[in-house]
């Protein structure tokens, strides 16, 4: 159930100070195993922090949205990323990357 569900963070291993960057996010697919999006099974949102600061949030509809998006966003310092995501019927599931920031 795991490959499925576990939000994969894609993100340099670090970045400069100040200067966007690209991190994007696909719910599944880990191992070909992809999450089913139909109206009864459905990634409805997935939210992107930095440490406890919130990023940003995007959501998804069953049938015509896939659970993958694209973020570019700005850090001053070090921080662990952390993706926490929502299926409408296993809940929540979440994953963390750790960026470096020269």
């Amino acid at each position: 159930m795991e490959k499925k569900h576990i939000p994969v963070i894609k993100a340099p291993d670090s970045v400069k100070a100040k200067e966007p960057f690209t991190v994007s996010i696909k719910v599944g697919g880990i191992d070909g195993v992809e999450h089913p999006n139909i109206l009864g099974h459905w990634i409805n949102w997935l939210e992107l922090y930095a440490g406890e600061r919130f990023l940003g949030k995007a959501e998804f509809a069953p049938t015509v949205a896939t659970p993958e998006t694209t973020f570019h966003i700005v850090l001053e310092g070090p921080a662990e990323l952390k993706v926490i995501e929502f299926c409408n019927l296993h809940g929540l599931w979440e994953s963390k990357k750790k960026i470096d920031v020269k």
